[in-house]
């Protein structure tokens, strides 16, 4: 599904004297990938997209058992309504919900509940519903972050902790070990999801195999046990103990943790891919591994105290804690790669400051790395491990913020799907009872765990709605402040041409976020110097809801007034896979006009730039102010982000009291 990219900024004076800007026909969607290349994906979708969910077999069953002082029995009843809830949830919730049914709500490839915010906004013109889904998606992807916070904490412990089976005595190893191998995770996201996915394909590849066999290897010694893909399992066992259940699914919510990190990492590897990986490998494993932790319990009912590594034989034992402790460390790479398409979409969605974003592959623009959200999450990650010290502890933290994620996410999809697609509503109806009730279920079962540590993502995700609500409101009244300093375009270059001002051999290039005012740069330049350069070039780098404009599309050049006074304006469109590399646009418009026959490479920057101070009048809370403040003057510096050569850039501005 697509949808239109965003309008174009406002036209500057004067006619286009190049290709207009683009539109759907010029950004053709990417074509599918080659038998190979899918292959290629969809091996490394395994070491990137499933590690979370591929991993929660580790200590969603014996979480189960051990919820509520062991109020949840291992007898028949008990185990295999258990075991059909897990496998009928993620069915339900991972298999219809997301892969057939909400992968298809993409942004031209990206995914994630933004990208769902993003695809409403423009369907949605009542000002109050435009407020609520934006609202929706910043608590939407507020808790994201919190769980970007927790998995890594939970998973890499709970693999570690296997050592305490092999030997009781290595206790103590787990908290330092999980700091080494945490560190490790995060110090390699620099080289990008490809390569990352290329190293861990194989792993998970093993690891969803070792799974399958496991629990084929137990399920042959109980075949009844097969009875429990029967959904009369799971209905009878919350008929007959309705409050035993309920308090299950507090736990059983952990076999689908990780649905929303598939979703957010569709723009990495893209649908199909994801897809492939999911029906062919990873969900039978998850099925038979299930089945098999349930069979093994019937048959010895002591194996609850850590049923996964109790399934391999004694002389297994050891290196499986090493396969799942390898395998954790991937489930990790699942949230935190979600966490930069996110990042990213927030800044797009003007919710965050603007972040430097390195682009990791030129065949798959949608791998990125974000190094501050990287260094955020690392020291989230260590400061939850030194708190709750043990993964039991995390676990009673892990659930609210996925369960509330999902939600959010099944009111954004029924919403576009009844706007943009205009499903039936019946269809929608049977969308919310089946897959809204179930989720519904498990966010209730969940807040009973937030005196007990469901606090610590509600936490998270009010700070992080703070920070976005900040900066949203922050940025509009700097935008109308500076518009106010700026002043018209027109009036400026009027006054220019009557001043009759010197002009200055050389090209001067202005980056500017629109066509209507005059950047302070200009202004202050003019003023210092009572001169103009003879070349004067003002570019806005206008970011497009595609992922990729075509070179030959990417820029429209205007000239302002006079077709000959050497002042022209360049738009660069670019997609959210492109860089916003302003030098390569201008190289781009070279030759698109008469004005513009100079050497690009000799030409000289100049950025408009705001020192903001919070003692102004403006009407926000004096901490807010701060805050925005802070992260204004902290944002990733756009002589980095727009790629400008350092020794041929000036910055120039004014002050602005907020």
């Amino acid at each position: 599904m697509s949808i239109p990219p965003e309008g174009p900024a406002a036209r500057p004076h004067g006619a286009p004297v190049a290709a207009p800007g683009p539109d759907t026909t010029m950004t053709r969607p990417p074509a599918a990938p080659s038998g190979s290349r899918l292959a290629t994906l969809s091996f490394a979708a395994l070491g990137v997209v499933f590690g979370d969910i591929g991993t929660s077999p580790l200590y969603a069953m014996q979480t189960v058992f051990s919820i509520d002082h062991n109020d949840v029995k291992p007898t028949p009843v008990d185990v295999y309504g258990v075991v059909s809830m897990m496998l009928w949830s993620i069915t339900l919730i991972v298999s219809f919900k997301y892969v057939i049914l909400v992968m298809r709500a993409d942004n031209d490839g990206e995914g994630g509940i933004l990208a769902l915010t993003h695809l409403l906004r423009d369907r949605v013109t009542n000002r109050r519903r435009l407020t609520l889904v934006l609202m929706l998606g910043i608590l939407g992807a507020a808790l994201f972050y919190g769980d970007s916070v927790i998995t890594p904490a939970i998973s890499v412990m709970s693999a570690v902790e296997g050592l305490t089976v092999v030997n009781g005595g290595f206790e103590h190893l787990v908290l330092p070990l999980s700091v080494v191998i945490l560190s490790a995770l995060f110090l390699v996201q620099r080289w990008g999801t490809a390569a990352v996915g290329r190293a861990f394909g194989p792993v998970m590849t093993l690891w969803f195999l070792v799974l399958a066999v496991l629990g084929i290897a137990h399920i042959v010694t109980y075949p009844a046990i097969l009875r429990a893909i029967s959904p009369t399992y799971a209905l009878a066992f919350v008929v007959e103990h309705p409050i035993i259940a309920f308090v299950a699914m507090g736990a059983v919510v952990l076999t689908i943790t990780g649905a929303e990190a598939v979703y957010a990492d569709m723009g990495h590897f893209g649908p199909r891919p994801i897809k492939i990986a999911w029906f062919a490998l990873v969900f039978p494993a998850l099925a038979l591994n299930y089945l098999g932790q349930a069979a093994m319990i019937l048959q010895d009912p002591s194996t609850i105290t850590n049923p996964f590594f109790h399934m391999a034989p004694d002389w297994a034992t050891l290196p499986l804690v090493v396969l799942a402790t390898v395998a954790t460390v991937i489930a990790s790479q699942a949230v935190i790669s979600g966490a930069f398409s996110v990042s990213r979409q927030a800044v797009r969605l003007g919710l965050l400051p603007r972040l430097l974003v390195r682009h990791t592959s030129k065949e798959e623009g949608g791998q990125i790395f974000v190094p501050l959200v990287n260094g955020i999450l690392y020291l989230g990650v260590l400061a939850l491990i030194a708190t709750f010290g043990s993964s039991a502890s995390l676990a009673s933290a892990y659930g609210l913020a996925v369960t509330g994620t999902l939600i959010l996410t099944s009111l954004l999809f029924l919403a576009l799907a009844r706007m943009a697609w205009h499903v039936a509503v019946w269809k929608l109806v049977v969308f919310a009872v089946l897959v809204g009730g179930l989720e519904v279920c498990f966010f209730a079962a969940n807040l009973a765990k937030i005196i007990s540590g469901g606090w610590l993502p509600l936490l998270i995700a009010i700070i992080v709605i703070l920070i976005m609500t900040t900066w949203r409101r922050g940025a509009g009244m700097v935008t109308r402040s500076r518009t106010e300093l700026e002043g018209p375009l027109d009036e400026f270059i009027e006054a220019v041409h009557n001043s009759e001002l010197p002009r200055i051999p050389g090209v001067a290039v202005f980056p500017h976020p629109n066509s209507t005012s005059a950047p302070l740069a200009l202004r202050t330049l003019v003023l210092f110097t009572h001169a103009m350069f003879e070349n004067v070039v003002l570019i806005q780098v206008v970011n497009e809801n595609v992922p990729h404009i075509r070179h030959v599309d990417r820029v429209e050049v205007h000239d302002l007034g006079d077709p000959m006074d050497g002042i022209v304006h360049v738009s660069v469109h670019v997609g959210f896979n492109d860089s916003q590399d302003i030098p390569k646009g201008l190289a781009l418009a070279v030759g698109k006009s008469p004005e513009l026959t100079f050497d690009a490479a000799q030409a000289r920057y100049f950025l408009s730039v705001l020192t903001m101070h919070p003692t102004g009048e403006a009407r926000m809370a004096p901490w807010r102010k701060r805050l925005y403040v802070l992260m204004a003057n902290n944002a990733a510096s756009r002589t980095e982000v727009f790629h400008l050569p350092p020794d041929r850039t000036v910055v120039m501005g004014a002050e602005l009291e907020l």
